[in-house]
């Protein structure tokens, strides 16, 4: 089977306002989606916002054992924010299309309109744009669920307004709270839950990694956790002023909704990750995220962490709220995300339908490097730290003795660069266990941050 993989790290649905993203944020973006090159195999296709660094795409088929020239790299003409992202407008433009059919079918060949027999498309978030291209391939049938994704599906699965609705009506547990339209509900309900001496967290109806979330406290001393910030609101008063003054952001000019729910401090941030088929779902993996005070990296799997009670917990109600997707037809990865109370309780908050920043740890790294017999053994730890440039961040890696050991099947993989702007790699250790990972990592990270200096 063939696979066209289409990097669209970054949509509207998934983090609101492109416009709003410093060039930083879209070099990263554009970069990161050069982690793809791991699930590429002979014969793919490769859609990125910009054409990876030589020395990484060198360094990724070196382990996966792919030949670097067996697969195809495509980059459309920047658009109207840039080459940093795939935008509606690139993933539109008859270059690509043309770009693409030649891929598939062979040099002269880009007029074909129907796509070759077991072709499948994987973008990172099947949206419409998506959709309409594989409908232009004729190749409806290689995207899973095209039907659904065509007519804005993805948006209703990576909505945290929406999630409250399917996951309630799921009977899956969620944290006390509701989804607000205007001032005034906010208002109430977030007073509700401060009056009685609970945090609150606001919660904007589309975002990722928590950058979209804000923490409200009635109290001082509440330390941040998966939201950049928070804020104390001691009485009614100053409710109404947060409300008045952050209404704007926290439904971008008004376009979406709000989520505000209860706020569990102390709380440890977990998800199971699955894959949505025609008739059934499978489970890819399961970890922890790790946050500082925004999500930055994550233990796999979570039973590293938990008891086999809440791993056990953990996957069956993901699973199940995963089926309730699946009922509304949508196809793909999906992670459902949740947490677990300082009381042990469990509580889903939210649902990604796409190719997450977790995706790659089950999928490539423990499904591509290492061996069957030893997966279940491993511990990974994902993280990102100061690097310089590729070639000399590998150089340092392999000198201090730190780089992946296909054989044992631990070690430090570099997942990818994040561009000289943002100065920075996408690592993952894979350790026998946590306090393995953890030590490799304390070398890791002043190792490259001296190289960077």
């Amino acid at each position: 089977m063939r696979t066209v993989l289409i990097g669209n790290t970054r949509t509207e649905e998934m983090v609101g306002d492109l416009t709003a993203l410093s060039e930083q944020s879209r070099e990263a973006a554009g970069h990161g989606a050069h982690r793809l090159l791991w699930w590429a195999r002979e014969g793919d296709v490769l859609v990125l916002p910009t054409l990876p660094d030589e020395a990484f795409a060198d360094y990724v088929t070196a382990l996966t054992g792919t030949p670097r020239g067996s697969f195809t790299v495509l980059a459309p003409a920047p658009g109207r924010l840039g080459s940093g992202l795939l935008t509606p407008d690139r993933l539109a433009d008859p270059a690509l299309e043309d770009a693409l059919r030649e891929a598939l079918h062979g040099p002269g060949e880009h007029g074909r309109t129907a796509a070759p027999t077991g072709l499948r498309i994987t973008p990172v978030y099947p949206d419409a744009t998506v959709a309409d291209l594989a409908r232009r391939l004729g190749a409806e049938a290689a995207l899973p669920g095209w039907a659904f994704h065509a007519q804005g599906g993805s948006a209703l699965v990576n909505s945290k307004a929406a999630f409250r609705a399917v996951a309630a009506g799921a009977g899956v547990p969620i944290a006390r709270g509701t989804v607000v339209n205007d001032r005034g509900e906010a208002v109430r309900a977030i007073a509700t839950l401060l009056d009685e001496g609970h945090c609150a967290i606001a919660k904007r109806e589309f975002g990722g990694g928590g950058l979209g979330n804000e923490i409200l406290t009635p109290a001082p001393g509440v330390e941040p956790a998966g939201a950049p910030r928070a804020v104390l609101l001691p009485d009614g008063p100053a409710i109404d002023a947060y409300v008045a003054d952050r209404w704007p952001w926290l439904t971008e000019g008004g376009r979406h909704r709000l989520v505000v729910e209860q706020y569990h401090v102390g709380a440890v941030p977990v998800y199971a990750e699955f894959v949505v088929a025609d008739d059934r779902v499978d489970l890819t993996g399961t970890g922890e995220m790790l946050t500082d005070p925004v999500v930055v990296g994550e233990i796999v799997p979570a039973s590293a962490r938990l008891t086999g009670e809440a791993t056990a917990e953990l996957t069956a109600v993901g699973r199940h709220l995963c089926e309730a997707y699946r009922a509304l037809g949508y196809r793909g990865t999906i992670s459902a995300d949740a947490y677990v109370t300082v009381r042990g309780e469990i509580r889903f908050c939210e649902a990604n339908g796409r190719i997450t920043g977790s995706t790659h740890l089950h999928t490539a790294m423990a499904g591509r490097l290492l061996d069957p017999a030893v997966r279940r053994r491993r511990v990974l730890l994902g993280g990102e730290c100061a690097a310089p440039p590729f070639p000399a961040t590998a150089a340092a890696l392999e000198e201090a003795g730190l780089g992946f050991d296909p054989a044992s099947g631990t070690g430090v993989v570099l997942v990818n660069a994040f561009g000289p702007l943002t100065g920075a790699v996408m690592y993952c250790v894979i350790a026998d266990d946590v306090t393995g990972a953890r030590a490799r990592q304390a070398e890791l990270v002043p190792l490259l941050a001296k190289a960077a200096s």
